[in-house]
């Protein structure tokens, strides 16, 4: 087994991804584990308060990026990293297969490359990055193009600026999981919500009706207020709303 190689670059660099997080799951896996291990609410130190989510956030069609341009069709990276090095972008990654990147580790089953491109993008991990949520796991796979984040919000309300800031990058954005932890003393009851079971113009309403604050209490905004903003009659925001919360809620509670 030959030992990962050093980096040839001797210039100082800036972090653009997460750092390795283990073995994450190909676009079609489940991802995650869906509940928190008790033991990290007594490292923390804050047993008292509430934990937050675990989302896995999945972006189809994204901006080209060089790990994909290095992979077959179908091929797989994991555990994806960058850094930026005098203005190129360094990715480093795992693959299932031989690809076309220098290769800097070979442990027989486990396959570690790298690849050196212009600084392009924009790419889907900074765009949540930009807002102040590290991205813990990034996979990139080919035919179809995708790529998988996983990351940690301190509660759920974020996850919708975090899902339009992945929407700006030009892919589709799915969320594949969402896991809440339910508090440090609470056994965690993890809930997937399908985002894909609802249509644009209901997304869009969910969306514009939270950032307004129409969900608060009391409320931010009224049903006229928001059916506005959109440019909707009311009449038509009540009814995409109305069946939004339905197959939210479908998913609450289980049907």
């Amino acid at each position: 087994m030959r030992r990962r190689s050093q980096s040839s670059d001797s210039s100082p660099t800036e972090r653009l991804g997460p750092p390795s997080a283990g073995t994450a799951g190909s676009d079609g896996a489940a991802g995650a584990d869906a509940t928190r291990d008790g033991s990290d609410a007594s490292r923390s130190g804050r047993a008292g308060d509430d934990a937050g989510v675990r989302v896995e956030i999945v972006v189809r069609d994204p901006t080209p990026a060089p790990v994909a341009e290095a992979l077959p069709p179908g091929a797989v990276a994991e555990d994806v990293d960058r850094v930026r090095v005098d203005g190129a972008v360094v990715s480093q990654f795992r693959a299932d297969r031989t690809v076309d990147a220098e290769l800097v580790f070979d442990g027989g089953d486990e396959l570690v490359y790298r690849c050196r491109s212009g600084a392009s993008g924009p790419f889907p991990a900074d765009a949540v990055e930009s807002l102040g949520y590290p991205v813990s796991t990034v996979t990139v796979r080919t035919a179809p193009d995708r790529v998988r984040l996983g990351l940690s919000l301190p509660a759920a309300d974020p996850l919708g600026d975090v899902i339009d800031a992945l929407e700006a990058t030009g892919g589709s954005v799915r969320l594949e999981r969402l896991t809440s932890s339910g508090g440090a003393d609470t056994r965690s009851d993890p809930v997937v919500v399908d985002r894909g079971r609802l249509t644009e113009r209901q997304r869009e309403v969910i969306r514009t009706a939270q950032r307004l604050g129409y969900f608060e209490h009391p409320r931010g905004a009224s049903a006229t207020e928001v059916a506005d903003a959109i440019g909707i009659a009311r009449a038509t925001f009540s009814e995409h709303l109305a069946a939004a919360q339905h197959r939210v809620f479908e998913d609450l509670v289980g049907g």
